[in-house]
């Protein structure tokens, strides 16, 4: 599968063996396979001057050194190297460097305007350039919904029938025209024919119902497999919701193709077939995925943006606003929903230019007008009544039923997905994409509830019963002829029909929630939002029902006495619809602020914005004692994503030095020297190793750090002067310095990769607790953080050593002993308690020094420590 595949091409590719244990940092430095003498040496010299120490046959200046807060990320040449700085598929950016690089653009540009008209002219486009990628990226999302929109709603009425008139009218539209629609007969549409009346001649009987159940089961497996087929051989990454991949990339994570002009192509067409096939899915989540490949295809427009995946992101959290604002019609809630959701770096003028693409997306998409009512979403509603403060409780007991069914909902859906991936199953996705629609439109046309479109469905449940309403969910008995009739009494007894739809009801939601649980993760796009919210609405307009029954037949409890009078208006079961949709939705999701913002934009109800906070915030609340991720998360754990989520709370006291890279079964750290190595040396390394960058040394005496390099930029330079410098030859030497060593007169041409060098990389020590460790690499987005000691490499974490070391936390329940973590001063086992280094010979082991006695009484002290016991 794609996802698999990805997580195997790029985040564990030559993963490392599982964390050891160690029983000291003394292993840790003897599996590095070199001797850390923490002693002054001579070598040391060289970082603190200009000039080389006496003796030496390098003539050095600044060659080193420890980095300072005015050094400058990369030493760039007149002429940067091309293809430097760049990534390579499935691995995370350097948000620093990306940074650092906009901000040497922005005063390289700054420092010209003034120079002619020309470059003030090139300056305003710069500025502008925000702007502008982001009208773009609204104009195309609103205009893509509409499309999606009008397009979904016709394929889903041709599962039923045809308009004679005008085939490419669904059946809204082909009967606004019919002179024998009558209030009395609304479904009465000549124009309109359904299948069996086009293949059979009859409307009426079983053979015409028949005809249409196997109509109905056709189009749909039809529809289901055209998409899956498309997914399947052009666009792979077009399946799913695109939400967790959206966070992810948003964190800084490289997938190549995923936001391409074929992804974008592709999901748009399968999107209106899935969506029209029946499935339990929804179009809103894949919205976002279309309106982000519109962000990223209109950046590449703009080389502040092209250029620069720092500055990229910025367009991508933009265009997930734009995207949440044309799915739901909630411009103010799609902004909070990049904040709150999807969005990993989020500064201030990034939120003024969500504002305006989700302000963009809303008018084209309000001017295309795609359901024909004047607003942006199907299932806009008013209600006219108020709430009253009894009616919490019902409120909070859906919040309940939310938190529940979002925790049931995780865990199984996250069940089948893995055993998807595990069992041969999962080997063939038109197969499973064929038999769920199967099953879904088999056991979906006999109920009238689950037969007709999501969308919908959740209209039906959130509008409140009029004189204008023909539902079953209306069909109340009027007190003075116990016929179905309509007064002005919202509370009324209900009729034979309404208890009928809550058996339907019933029926409808046990199949949304299993049917929800299989459809989500097939190989189609797939959104969570409009079937979480149809689940909810479900519970809740039962729910609803169920409380106004109660206060009518039992208007005199001390509960109703004081509000529901007889003949008063006092329940509204659209409410109670609403607040379960977004309860049902808050648990899948864990949202809060962002949900209640959509909900109330879709409903217009400000009013009733207090039984929305009360349930979304009692679903998270009961979601979360059964686990803090919602589906978005637990999906980018389940396909093995780089992605440090920032909800999460590290409570385990650990050390930087107890997950640093090497650990003693791993190989010695690979490290550069930075004038030493010749070019054959350099390609050596490379080519034996797999890592992705390599500290840079004084000496593999002193250990003392200079820098960092990344292997891609290593492997262009080389490349790159190979073809463009004459005399660069395998034993060419290979300096990291700011000039030249001094060479033999026969020495061939030596190699300057300093441009490539990074000055200032991240450092910690190897007494940092890992809280703080974890929280520099979440705030700054880290690649990896060197650890020291006293200047000197110990070894590298990398984001992957830090998952790793969340996973194996998490499964160990019992936090580490930390008795002895802030009561001493710490020290490498190298060390004793005095902070001098212990006699060391021929890489004797710490344990070594307790059996020959001359560990002594510091020896006796750091056993007792590092055994964590209190005397």
């Amino acid at each position: 599968m794609e996802s698999e595949q990805l997580y195997h091409r790029g985040y564990c590719r030559n993963s490392y063996n599982s964390i050891a244990s160690a029983s000291s940092d003394e292993e840790l430095l003897d599996g590095a396979g070199a001797v850390m003498d923490f002693h002054t040496t001579e070598d040391d010299n060289l970082l603190d001057g200009d000039a080389a120490s006496p003796g030496s046959n390098y003539v050095m200046s600044n060659g080193g050194g420890a980095p300072s807060s005015t050094t400058h990320l990369l030493d760039f040449l007149e002429e940067p190297i091309p293809g430097v700085g760049t990534y390579d598929d499935f691995h995370t950016i350097d948000w620093v460097r990306e940074k650092c690089k906009d901000r040497e653009r922005h005063r390289k540009i700054n420092s010209k305007k003034k120079d002619s008209a020309w470059e003030f002219t090139k300056s305003l486009y710069d500025a502008w350039s925000g702007w502008l990628v982001v009208t773009l990226t609204g104009l195309a999302s609103g205009a893509l919904a509409g499309l999606i929109d009008i397009a979904a709603d016709w394929m889903n009425d041709l599962k039923e029938g045809v308009c004679l008139s005008a085939m490419w009218l669904n059946r809204e539209q082909c009967c606004w025209t019919s002179n024998e629609t009558t209030f009395a007969e609304r479904d009465k549409c000549p124009q309109w024919k359904n299948w069996a009346e086009l293949i059979l001649g009859q409307a009426e009987g079983p053979g015409s119902y028949i005809m249409n159940y196997f109509m109905y089961t056709y189009w749909a497996l039809s529809f289901a497999t055209l998409a899956v087929c498309l997914v399947k051989v052009f666009a792979p990454y077009a399946c799913g919701s695109g939400i967790p991949e959206i966070k992810t990339i948003l964190s800084g994570f490289i997938i190549r193709g995923y936001l391409g002009k074929w992804t974008l192509l592709i999901k748009t067409v399968t999107l209106v077939l899935a969506v029209a096939s029946g499935l339990s899915l929804g179009k809103e989540g894949p919205l976002v995925h279309v309106a982000c490949c519109c962000g990223n295809i209109f950046s590449y427009l703009f080389p502040k943006y092209s250029k620069n995946e720092a500055k990229k992101r910025e367009v991508l959290s933009a265009a997930s606003a734009a995207g949440v604002s044309v799915a739901f019609g909630a411009p103010i809630g799609g902004v909070l929903f990049s904040l709150e959701e999807v969005s990993y770096y989020f500064p201030l003028k990034t939120l003024w230019r969500s504002f305006f693409a989700a302000l963009v997306a809303a008018f084209v998409l309000r001017s295309i007008n795609p359901f024909g009512n004047s607003r942006l979403v199907l299932f806009y509603v008013e209600y006219h009544t108020p709430w009253y403060l009894f009616e919490l409780i019902p409120f909070i007991l859906l919040g309940v039923f939310g938190g529940l069914w979002g925790a049931f909902f995780i865990r199984a859906n996250i069940a089948w997905c893995r055993r998807r991936k595990s069992t041969r199953f999962g080997k063939y996705p038109v197969l499973e994409v064929i038999l769920v629609t199967a099953v879904t439109a088999v056991f979906a046309f006999p109920n009238p509830y689950t037969r007709q479109n999501t969308s919908e469905l959740i209209k039906e449940l959130f509008t409140d019963c009029g004189p204008l309403e023909s539902s079953q969910l209306c069909q109340y008995r009027s007190q003075m002829n116990g016929s179905k009739a309509f007064n002005d009494n919202p509370n009324r007894p209900a009729g034979p029909g309404v208890y009928a739809a809550i058996w339907q009801l019933c029926l409808a939601l046990v199949f949304k929630i299993i049917m929800t649980i299989f459809t989500f993760g097939l190989k189609v796009p797939s959104g969570l939002f409009i079937p979480s919210m149809a689940i909810g609405a479900i519970a809740g307009r039962i729910v609803g029902i169920a409380v106004e029954q109660l206060a009518y037949y039992h208007h005199d409890w001390f509960l109703f006495k004081e509000w529901c009078e007889v003949g008063a208006d006092c329940i509204t079961p659209g409410l109670y619809a609403m607040v379960g949709a977004a309860a049902c939705l808050g648990g899948v999701t864990r949202m809060t602020v962002s949900l209640v913002v959509i909900v109330f934009e879709l409903t217009g109800g400000l009013e009733y914005i207090v039984p929305l906070m009360a349930a979304v915030m009692t679903s998270k609340w009961v979601g979360d004692a059964f686990g803090r991720q919602g589906i978005y998360e637990a999906h980018i754990r389940l396909n093995g994503y780089p992605f440090l989520d920032a909800k999460e709370e590290f409570t385990h006291v650990t050390l930087a030095s107890d997950v640093m890279r090497p650990r003693r079964s791993d190989p010695p750290l690979a490290v550069l020297t930075q004038d030493d190595l010749t070019v054959e040396e350099l390609q050596s390394t490379i080519n034996e190793t797999s890592y992705n960058g390599f500290p840079v040394i004084v000496s593999k005496e002193s250990q003392r750090l200079v820098g960092f390099a990344l292997r891609r930029d290593i492997t262009i330079a080389i490349e790159n002067a190979r073809r463009k410098q004459e005399g660069i030859m395998l034993n060419s030497r290979v300096y990291f310095t700011q000039h030249a060593p001094t060479l033999p007169a026969d020495s061939p041409r030596p190699l300057k990769l300093r441009s490539i060098l990074d000055m200032s990389p991240f450092t910690v020590t190897d007494h940092t607790p890992m809280e703080i460790v974890v929280d520099i690499f979440r705030k700054l987005g880290l690649r990896q953080c060197l650890v020291t000691h006293n200047g000197n490499v110990l070894g590298i974490i990398t984001k992957k050593n830090i998952l790793e070391h969340l996973e194996e936390l998490k499964q160990n329940t019992e936090p580490l002993t930390a008795s002895w973590y802030y009561h001493k001063k710490r020290y490498p086992a190298s060390h004793g308690s005095n902070g001098r280094p212990r006699s060391r010979v021929h890489h004797v082991q710490l344990i070594g020094s307790f059996q020959d006695g001359r560990g002594g009484d510091d020896s006796e002290e750091e056993v007792h420590l590092l055994d964590g016991s209190n005397r």
